[in-house]
């Protein structure tokens, strides 16, 4: 399974200009390398313009949705749509978007854990429906939203129920960048799956974020990892047939004894 991953600096408050930016690097991104999936960060079409959401705002995940569901099937690719802005009703949420190759939407969820170091709870609220797993390509998948890693049950619930490929999507700041790669080899060891992460580079009112998007494999082994400070596309083939196999040499899930805990 081929996977493209977009390091992407989000331009602040300009969404039209942020979908211009990732039609081009899909573009780019087929023509050089034919992925199967590709991944976007969190707030890639605002940034953390959160004063500003009135006017920035998808509203039911519109045109958001629409916009990828138009590249998924032009360029016949699954797309893990990092997160938006996104109002329903009169609440934002950070939402989450996995759209298939054929369009069809197959997974949405709305980040739990709101950041309170980049005031999140002040402008959004969080989700009130736990973290399903979904599947592309038969593949059992998963996806969390930044902060939300710092939260080892939540990764664990999804290996719990099969996932093997965990897709972290974030704004992860520099300041606690080494917290970042520590708690992705942890989600990726600890649960004996594949973690792909992507970050977005760049500066957003006074905050750097730390870029170092990961793909790691379920022994922990980092397979590809981007810059801190640049926009780049991670490329790597996962080889899912090593969930399995490390399952079983090291049966982490069958020697739990959860009513213990």
């Amino acid at each position: 399974m081929k996977y493209a991953v977009y390091q992407m600096d989000v331009v602040a408050g300009d969404p039209e200009q942020n979908r211009r930016k990732v039609r081009a690097w899909l573009d780019e991104t087929v023509k050089t390398n034919k992925p199967d999936i590709v991944v976007l960060p969190e707030m890639w079409t605002t940034a953390y313009t959160l004063s500003r959401l009135d006017e920035v705002a998808d509203r039911d995940s519109e045109p958001s949705t629409s916009f990828l569901q138009e590249l998924a099937n032009k360029y016949d690719v699954h797309i893990i749509g990092g997160s938006v802005a996104n109002r329903k009703e009169e609440r934002f949420y950070n939402t989450a978007l996995v759209v298939d190759r054929q369009g069809n939407i197959v997974h949405q969820y709305d980040k739990i854990h709101l950041v309170p170091m980049l005031d999140e709870p002040k402008y959004l609220a969080g989700g009130k429906n736990k973290a399903e797993g979904f599947e592309l390509d038969g593949v059992k998948m998963g996806l969390i939203i930044c902060y939300d890693l710092r939260f080892p049950e939540l990764a664990r619930k999804l290996a719990l129920e099969g996932v093997q490929v965990l897709h972290i999507v974030a704004e992860w700041p520099s300041a606690r960048k080494d917290h970042w790669k520590a708690l992705q080899l942890a989600r990726a060891i600890e649960n004996q799956m594949f973690v792909v992460s992507c970050n977005r580079v760049g500066s957003h009112d006074g905050v750097d974020f730390a870029g170092t998007s990961m793909i790691v494999d379920p022994w922990g082994e980092v397979v590809a990892t981007g810059s801190e400070d640049r926009e780049e596309t991670l490329r790597a083939e996962l080889s899912l047939d090593l969930v399995s196999k490390i399952r079983k040499d090291v049966p982490v899930f069958s020697s739990r004894v959860p009513e213990l805990y």
